[in-house]
């Protein structure tokens, strides 16, 4: 037994048991994501060749399908042809499918045993004998992902033994289709990659404002209309004045494809949920049907992001009629227990100034338009539960009252789903801290444009799906966690799985494989073979790009300064240029901190040294500063700053100073002070900042959504815009004294963050608060 080995089994539970020769297999062997619950390696290999069968216990449908299924995976690759058979046993040379009902687990529990002789894969349904495809899939070289034949290579499987069960069961990956269309051979590119990760929930966004994508033969201006827009956003959403391309733009999927990519996933063990938004996201559908909003209109399809005032009338019944009929077809096409529906981001504006809303907020004995949303979700989960459905909805749908049935998908962090956990309904985890996938995995200077945020590969592997808040009987409740990718700034599939991959990788481990069992080490050593399945499945995966010590975007200094650079991957090495060219494999090796003593820029890459594979370029900044003065003859006040409130939908923090506040005061503590009473908001801040040592800071601004920072007077940091929740650092220079600041800050709707840390010359962080300033008397 090696001491590698041994290490490796007492840090994730592998064992190894000892055989008759000295051919054990490594760790490197048995290298799988996500990493099973309880693997053995052992003595030996199976070999593949053209006499091998594959043999199955029973002859229903499902078990066949695998069978085919794994026929289909290893013939191409190998060439060679396998035949399925029935039996009753395993026999010398075949892969052997075993329904066995004494296989404990939850579902998708499965055994796979590699002998010399035999490969086994037991389980109590024909779903766990596919995850132990999936296993056997990953115990092949990397090459068996080939679409042609592939000579020379040794089809050979490791012994081992793996016991292997889902530690929960909704395990989901979502995609937005309405902002950007994709065709129906990606998505099912899309999920074939699900499936490789068992992973067993496809979420399909199906509607928004910029676009409805499903036929809808009862409404066909869903498809003349509704799915198409007349131009396209060029930037950021949160840039103004606001540019479009006047490019028309559309799509949709007819019935036929929908059912078409709904059994591709089914013959995969998938659920494929869709979405139907509602009542907000629904200007396309208002632009084919004006008759369904509160003002009549006219709509036109969207052409840039965000969130918009016009939704569905609650007031009209034509609207309820529509969306059961919608509805009606939807779940024709959709076999799924679940609908979601949406009920994110709907702005109250037009109920507010409906007659018919607000008779109808009377009629019922609702208090607000809160309310009225809630009638409105409960009104529609009581028609999907007629038809035996269940609905899923964001974590708005709390508000105002839980219909009684909902699953609620947490998005705005955990609380909303802490929250329905605790009043008895399931939940879904998918907080934009950790899952959502449209963030920006290195600095945004070096990626393509996207929405903001930062959620690097680390991050998604270090969550967890059931909070600490919760006691063990509301944990039972947490079904599972999904990841999301909005397509805002994603229009090509590349760049959706550039956005996904690795991430979702990560993800599949997090759902799949105990808490106590996952190591990030490892799970990296088990990406970087994986990595070579991905190429050759030819996945625009995400290559991690080198790592600064300090995770900061921008370096400043006064005489010099040093920058360490780290990646976490192995065999690789970084290289990098400080001349503004572009680096290459040829460029200088780093080997230790850069020393830069001029203004510039650092560009470095990550090289695979096997095959010279490189990554994206990391660009640091670096800025030679000077010492801004203090601010004389001042007097402080007491602790905290000042505030102005407004209310609004402001796209950039200046627009709110064209208004009145509606609320003035001081703030002690939280940022936020407890006067929002509106989705849509800005706040100003004042106030004087004590420095007690002169030398170099760097002031980190995140917001969700935009904010900026005036030192002195002086624009200093730039974080405005709508965008989620990003951070920008900038190096100022300062002296002992007192500076006068002013920070804005505007939320455009949904969760909102507002936080502001300070690196001290010596490297400390310390996070500052309201409590860390002065008024200005």
């Amino acid at each position: 037994m090696k001491k590698g080995l041994l290490t490796l089994s007492m840090a994730l539970g592998i064992t190894l048991f000892a055989g008759c020769n000295s051919q054990k297999a490594t760790k490197d062997d048995l290298s799988i994501i996500p990493l099973p619950v309880e693997m053995t390696a052992g003595t030996g290999e199976f070999k593949l060749n053209g006499d091998t069968k594959i043999l199955t216990s029973s002859d229903n449908e499902e078990v066949l399908g695998v069978a085919g299924y794994l026929s289909e995976l290893l013939s191409p690759a190998t060439g060679f042809a396998f035949t399925t058979e029935l039996a009753t046993e395993a026999a010398k040379n075949t892969i052997f499918l075993k329904l066995n009902p004494e296989i404990s687990g939850e579902t998708g529990a499965y055994h796979l045993t590699v002998s010399d002789d035999q490969v086994i894969i037991e389980a109590p349904e024909s779903i766990g004998l596919f995850y132990g495809v999936q296993s056997l899939r990953q115990l092949l070289p990397a090459e068996i992902e080939s679409s042609t034949v592939q000579n020379g290579i040794s089809w050979n499987v490791p012994a081992a033994e793996i016991k292997d069960e889902p530690q929960f069961q909704y395990r989901g990956l979502h995609l937005d289709v309405g902002r950007h269309f994709f065709p129906v051979s990606f998505i099912k590119k899309y999920i074939d990659l699900l499936a490789m990760h068992k992973m067993n929930k496809f979420h399909w966004h199906l509607t928004e404002d910029q676009g409805w994508r499903l036929e809808i033969k009862k409404y066909p201006k869903l498809q003349e209309i509704a799915s198409q827009r007349e131009g396209t956003l060029i930037g950021h959403g949160g840039e103004t004045p606001f540019e479009y391309d006047n490019k028309p733009y559309g799509g949709y999927y007819t019935q036929e494809e929908a059912r078409e990519v709904v059994a591709y996933a089914a013959e995969r063990f998938i659920t494929v949920i869709p979405e139907i938004e509602m009542p907000g996201h629904a200007t396309a559908a208002l632009a084919a049907y004006p008759e369904l909003g509160c003002t009549g209109g006219p709509y036109e399809v969207i052409k840039r992001w965000g969130v918009f005032p016009d939704i569905y009338c609650a007031g009209e019944e034509k609207t309820f009629e529509f969306l059961e009929n919608v509805l009606l077809e939807v779940m024709d096409i959709f076999p799924s227990e679940y609908i979601h529906i949406g009920g994110d981001e709907a702005p109250k504006d037009r109920w507010e100034e409906c007659p018919k809303c607000q008779a109808r907020i009377r009629r019922e004995g609702l208090k607000n338009e809160h309310e009225l949303q809630s009638y409105f979700i409960t009104r529609m989960e009581k028609f999907l539960n007629k038809h035996g459905r269940q609905i899923i909805g964001w974590d708005e749908i709390l508000e105002g009252g839980l219909a009684p049935g909902a699953t609620v998908m947490s998005w705005r962090g955990e609380a909303g789903g802490i929250e329905a956990a605790k009043m008895g309904h399931d939940v879904i985890m998918t907080p934009n801290s950790h899952l959502y996938l449209d963030y920006y995995q290195t600095d945004p200077e070096n990626e393509p444009l996207g929405i903001g945020g930062y959620l690097p590969l680390e991050k998604v592997y270090s969550y967890h799906p059931v909070p600490e808040a919760l006691t063990d009987e509301e944990a039972k409740h947490i079904l599972g966690a999904q990841g999301n990718l909005w397509t805002e700034y994603v229009k090509t599939a590349d760049h959706v799985e550039y956005m996904v991959y690795p991430r979702a990788v990560a993800l599949s481990e997090v759902v799949w494989t105990p808490k106590e069992q996952r190591d990030y080490s490892n799970f990296l050593s088990r990406l970087e073979k994986h990595y070579k399945r991905l190429d050759i499945l030819d996945v625009n995966y995400f290559y991690e790009v080198p790592k600064p010590s300090s995770n900061t975007a921008k370096a400043g200094f006064l005489e010099s300064t040093q920058i360490a650079l780290s990646t976490p991957l192995k065999n690789t090495e970084i290289r990098y240029t400080l001349d503004g060219s572009e680096p290459t494999a040829e460029s200088a090796l780093y080997t230790k901190p850069v020393t830069v003593d001029k203004t510039g820029v650092l560009k470095a890459i990550t090289v695979k040294t096997s095959t010279g594979e490189i990554s994206k370029t990391l660009e640091i900044p670096v800025t030679k500063v000077a010492y801004t003065a203090p601010i004389e003859n001042i007097t402080p006040g007491e602790n905290g700053l000042t505030y102005s409130y407004y209310e609004g939908f402001f796209r950039t923090v200046k627009q709110m100073e064209e208004q009145q506040p509606e609320n003035t005061g001081i703030v002690t503590s939280k940022w936020i002070p407890e006067v929002v009473n509106s989705a849509s908001f800005g706040f100003t801040f004042s106030g004087l900042l004590p420095v007690e040592k002169n030398g170099l800071y760097h002031f980190h601004l995140s917001s969700d959504d935009g904010s900026k920072m005036y030192l002195n007077e002086q624009e200093f940091i730039d974080n405005d815009g709508l965008h989620s929740n990003q951070t920008v650092i900038e190096p100022a220079a300062l002296k002992k004294g007192l500076y006068k600041v002013k920070i804005y800050f505007t939320e455009g709707g949904g969760g909102y963050n507002l936080n502001l840390k300070r690196q001290s010359p010596d490297g400390s962080v310390k996070e500052l608060t309201p409590a860390d300033f002065f008024t200005e008397k």
